[in-house]
Parts: C-alpha cells; structure tokens; sequence
C-alpha cells in the first residue's frame, strides 16, 4: 500500500527557523526544544555521552544545553529533524538503511564545509540541504518497497534519474523538491534538492545553496572525473585541490560528529537483487500510478483543501503547477457567470493584464475554448500557422515568453469550471507528452478542490440572499403592519384635537392610542429579534373582534357611505393565541374590505359558533362585505405577497400576512367571492378545556 508523505512535525519546523538565526540562545532553543521529547532525550544523551561528560552528569535541559554548546544543539537539531522523517518514511525492517544515512550524513557535512569555506551566510541551512538532497528516493522506496528496491541502493548518478524517468515518469529529485516544498521552510532547500542533478552549466548563476548542494553531491559521487569535479567546483569558486582539503576534512568530522551523536554509519549491506520481472507495461503502469497516487492524490488534495479563500487556492494550484512539470508561468481562467466565456482571474502576478480578458467559448480556432469544451488536455505552440492560433493563445506566449502552451481544463461533476494555462519551451514538449496523465491527474485534483471551494462560496452566498430576502420580506411586512395603527393613531389624534377644541369628555380615547403605540413597539420588536418569544395564552376572539370593529365605527377610518356591523354570537369562544394577532388579522380583513368598497356598503364580521373538522374542534368566524368582488386572476394567486392593484401606499402584503398568521394559530382560511360581495371564513382552534368544560360540550 502506497505510503502518505510525511509532513514536518511543526515543533521542528519552529527549531529549524531558530537555528538559521545567527542571534538564536540557548534558553530560545530550550523553550522549543522542551516540546519534543525526542529531541529532549536526545540533547540529554549527547550531553551525558564521553565527548561532553567532563563536570558531572547534565541532569536538565538547560544544564545539557550549556554542555553541548549553540553549535552542536543546531547540528543535533537539524539530524534528528531529518531522521523523524527519515523513519517515517522508512519501513522497519524492510532494509538496512545506514548506508543511506550515512551518505546524507556526509552530503550534508561536505555541503556546511563549502559553505563556510566560500563564505555563505547560512552553513547550517546548507547542511540541512546536504541532508535532504535525496529525501525522495528514500520516499520512492517507502511506496514501492519491491519495484524500487534496486534502484534505491543503485549509485546515485544520472543513469538513476533516467531510469526513474523511463519507468516512473519522474525522478527522485522532483519528488523530494515537492515533498519539501509542503513544509513551506523559508529556504531555497526545495530547489537545492531539485536541480542536484542538474547540468553545471545551468546553474552557473544560481543561487549560493543551489550550488553549495550540487558540489556536496557531486564530491560524495565515486562516478565523478576529476575534470567533471572540476567543474563542479568552479560554480563554487573551487580549485580540485581545494575539494580535496574539503574531501579531507568532512571525513574527519563526520566520524567524531558520528560518535558524539551516536550515529551508526556502517554501509549497507550489498543492494537485493532486481525483483522478477513481470509484463514491462504492467510493472510501469502499477509504478506510476503508486506515485501518482502518493505525490498527486495525497498531498495535492491536502495542500489545496488547507487554502483559506478562491485567491489562495488559484495561487497554490498554479504555483504547483509551474512546479511540478517546470512550467516558465500559469495562469487560470474560470468560467464566467453565464458559463459561455473564460474570464480572467484576478491573481498571479499577472492579474492585471488578465483582469480584463475574456474568452468566448464559441471562438473559432481557440485551442484553449476547445480544450475546455472537449475536457482534455491540449497544446499548441507558436508554430502553429497564424489562422489556427487565436490571438489570445499568442498573447499568452508573449506574456510567459514561451514557444508552447499548455491546456488544463478544470472540471468536475459534469460542470466546466476553468482551465489552467502553462507555457513552456519546445525541448520540453516530449517530456509533457510522456506525463499527460500526470497532468490529467494534477487537473483533476485541482478541480475537485475548486469546485468544493466554488460549491462552499454558493452556500454562503445563498444562506447570505435568503436571510436577506428575508429581512427585506420582514421590512416590508412591517411597514404594513406599523401602518394599520398608525393609522388608527392619527385618526384618534383627530378625534382628540376636535373634542379638546369643542371642550368635550375625553374618554377612552387616550387609552387606545397608547394601546395601539404599544402594538406599534411589539410589531417593531418581532422585526428585530429573529427568533421572537411566542405569546401564549387564552385570548377571547369575541372581545377581540368587538374592539376592532369598535376602532373602525368610531375612529372615523370608514366611508359614511360604509357601514361596519358586527354580527359575533353572544357567547364566548378562547383560543390559544394573543390578542395582537387576532386584531392583526382581523383589521387587515376590515380594512382591505374598506378598500375595496369606495362606493359605498356593509361589512360584517360575524361567527357561526363551533365547527368539528377531521376530529379538531374550531371556532368559525368571518369578515363579509358587498364589494364589487375579487377577479379570478387575484384569488388565483390570494396569499401570496404580489404587487398590489391599489396604487400608491399599498404593498400587497395584507392577505398574505393574515394567511402567515392563522398559520401560526395552527388555523385555516379561505375565500369565497362573486360580483356581489367577498366573505373570508377563518377556522381557528379552540384552547384546549378542562375536563369540566369538556363535559359540558358533551
């Protein structure tokens, strides 16, 4: 079973920042240091060991810490750093791998005597590279412990890496640059471990540690010439007979650095011999797909799941990208929203020049729109004649400075999402056309990760519509309301300024302006508070209705040429629900009856007594009038908020709050209308009774 790449454990990755300071002390290391037990075990043997147990037995930290010295703590730190994740990798029992350790150990020794001897600011930084530099074949072998045997314990040289190249389609030191690339260290070391193989030539002006790594390399490589040594030495500024002295001295300190941290440097035993071969073809394709699977599908998903934002995930996916196939630029192109075009995003270095692009997906001759309409992997290059190249695939060119381009069309669940856009250099068009599938992988890891992100943005984006919809719903709800007694509020007032003027009785006028400024402040409060209490409680809707009808007859809201009647038995029916919203309900029926009878006539709200429906018991009330009538275009669509047929100050909101809030008394309502007039029956639950009082319905 394919291995998971390891990541640095963070305490590590803390220590190894602290030791490429030259400010760094020991009591900075010792706070560090105190989180990693194993790093605390191992900093007390060394400091208990024959090399430092001179004045006695180091019995804490800090006092093993003053033993060793700031030197040796950051040597000891950066090997037991590498060796956790050496030992995560490795299987136990699987192999000797001290012969391993050992030319990492050396590598990393030679490349810290380099660059001390050139002058480099960081050594240690250097010999942690030296360490690493071939941290992916040890990764290689933990995924494919049998077909990679051979090769593991093979000389590492270049006949290695084109032997990985023809059987796994990528090479150990691409695998070791990605997997270091994951730590995010503040380093070049990613790219030290990258280009160790790489000709001299083009690392002539690269930078210090990319050279430093090479030449460790290439002096711990038997299979190296003196003149190919020489060459090597000269990135570094080296004469042969300095690399000799440097050759002299790294053996030397790596066998006293050996016993004082208690390394086991034998070499290994002789490498097994090359596993029984089975079918070429089914050999090469389990191999590949075993990396891929543990380079693509483990730590891509993982990489891009850990992006905050569609910015840091566009960002990881084209870095990557330029990364992993050695791509000159990238960049990605998302659908818009009318998914017919292929718009810039803004983020890259290039954001600004692709800001303003678009890409139709219809455009004739477009490698890139057919590409993403065809969902594959396509190529085009600057060859190409003039009529087969769009124009933007040839500003692209310009824009990576490239003569070939390479489409990576995002998509997921059927749904076309993007594409990625790369350019690179003809010479290294073969090695791409070998890793299609390679490609095709990295294109489907990065869609799932966009098209998760893009489905998360939907969810937000629509929980943020509903709610405001809502509110906007609720706002103009409570306009509605807040009018009804306000309504009632000025009409009083009207009433209370001509009896003070006449120098009549005021009464009860008073009491009902503040009773209907209080239901102004409950309507306000509901708005406001979303989750609004419930009010509970027994209410009399026969007193209800007698109050609202009473508000109508006497605050003078009706025509005179209408008559407002009220027709209630003289008895009394309870129901579970508050006073507020039976005058809710029943003034907004009055009042759209009002409305609707400009002319004149009689409204009537009125009660048939109890009613027995499916087993519930009721009490059926209704509001009549002898208006012209409801169209049958209007009662097909009654209770719905609609814009209202009455002009200006009517919000269509009346019938469709009063059907919410008989809902909510668990009631029902409907309408029957003709030329002649309109009647509402509402059925509202009677409250629950006593046993006595069941009884008497009996």
């Amino acid at each position: 079973m394919a291995a998971r790449l390891p990541s640095m454990p963070q305490t590590l990755l803390k220590l190894m920042e602290q030791c490429q300071s030259e400010e760094v002390g020991v009591a900075d290391l010792s706070r560090l240091i105190a989180q990693d037990t194993a790093m605390t075990a191992k900093m007390l043997a060394v400091a208990n060991s024959s090399a430092y147990h001179r004045n006695g037995p180091s019995n804490g930290l800090d006092q093993a810490l003053q033993a060793i010295g700031t030197e040796m703590i950051k040597t000891i730190v950066i090997n037991e750093s590498v060796s956790q994740i050496f030992d995560k990798l490795s299987q136990s029992g699987s192999a000797d791998l001290r012969g391993f350790w050992s030319h990492s150990v050396q590598s990393g020794m030679t490349a810290k005597v380099i660059a001390l001897r050139i002058g480099y600011s960081n050594p240690e930084e250097a010999y942690l590279a030296g360490l690493l530099h071939d941290v992916g074949r040890l990764a290689l072998f933990a995924i494919l412990p049998k077909e990679y045997a051979f090769n593991f314990f093979a000389p590492d040289d270049d006949n290695l890496c084109a032997v990985e190249e023809r059987t796994l389609q990528t090479t150990h030191a691409e695998v070791g640059s990605w997997l270091i690339e994951q730590w995010s260290l503040d380093s070049f070391i990613a790219d030290s471990v990258l280009y160790h193989h790489e000709a001299p030539a083009r690392l002539e002006k690269a930078h210090p540690l990319i050279r430093i790594t090479y030449l460790a390399h290439a002096l711990n490589s038997s299979a190296l010439t003196d003149a190919q040594l020489e060459k090597a030495g000269a990135l570094c500024g080296l004469k042969l007979s300095d690399l000799n002295d440097i050759r002299g001295r790294v053996t030397d300190q790596v066998k006293k650095s050996a016993q004082q941290l208690d390394i086991d440097l034998e070499e290994e035993v002789q490498p097994p011999a090359p596993v029984a071969p089975v079918a070429k073809d089914v050999t090469k394709d389990k191999m590949i797909e075993q990396v891929r699977g543990m380079v693509l599908a483990s730590e891509l998903g993982r990489s891009f799941s850990r992006q905050q934002g569609e910015s840091g995930l566009l960002e990881t996916i084209a870095k990557s990208a330029r990364i992993l196939f050695h791509f000159d630029g990238a960049v990605i192109l998302l659908m818009n929203g009318t998914r017919d075009a292929l718009v810039g995003s803004r983020v890259g270095e290039h954001r600004l020049r692709l800001a303003d692009f678009s890409l139709p997906l219809d455009t004739d001759g477009s490698v890139i729109a057919e590409a993403v309409r065809e969902r594959r992997v396509m190529f085009t290059n600057v060859q190409q004649a003039g009529e087969e190249m769009g124009v933007f695939e040839e500003q692209l060119l310009r824009l990576f400075n490239t003569d070939q381009l390479a489409c990576l069309p995002l998509h997921a669940d059927g749904v076309s999402l993007g594409v990625i856009l790369a350019g690179f250099m003809a010479w290294q068009a073969d090695d791409l056309g070998k890793r299609e599938s390679f490609l095709k992988t990295f294109s489907s890891q990065a869609s799932i990760a966009l098209r998760t992100l893009l489905n998360e943005k939907d969810e937000a984006d629509n929980m943020v519509e509903n709610l405001s919809r809502n509110y906007r719903e609720a706002s103009r709800k409570v306009a509605h309301e807040v009018n009804n007694p306000l309504s009632i509020i000025k009409n009083y007032l009207g009433i209370l300024d001509r009896k003070l003027l006449n120098r009549e009785v005021v009464s009860g006028e008073v009491t009902i302006l503040n009773e209907e400024i209080d239901r102004v402040g409950k309507i306000i409060d509901e708005f406001v508070d979303v989750n609004v209490v419930e009010q509970s409680g027994k209410t009399d809707i026969s007193r209800v209705v007698g109050e609202v009808v009473r508000l109508f007859q006497q605050a003078e809201f009706a025509s005179p040429l209408v008559k407002i009647e009220n027709r209630m038995l003289d008895e009394s029916f309870e129901i579970d629900g508050s006073a507020d919203t039976l005058k809710q309900i029943f003034m907004n029926l009055i009042k759209n009856a009002l409305e609707a009878m400009s002319g004149g006539g009689v409204i009537e709200v009125g009660s048939h007594g109890l009613v027995n429906r499916d087993g519930v018991l009721y009490v059926e009330t209704w509001v009549k009038d002898t208006g012209p009538g409801i169209s049958p275009e209007v009662m097909a669509k009654l209770f719905s908020p609609v814009k209202s047929s009455k002009g200006k100050g009517h919000s269509g909101l009346g019938l469709n709050i009063v059907h919410g809030l008989v809902k909510k008394l668990q009631g029902l309502i409907s309408c029957r209308s003709t030329k002649q007039g309109t009647t509402f029956e509402i059925l509202l639950p009677v409250a629950q009774r006593t046993e006595h009082d069941s009884v008497a319905y009996s």
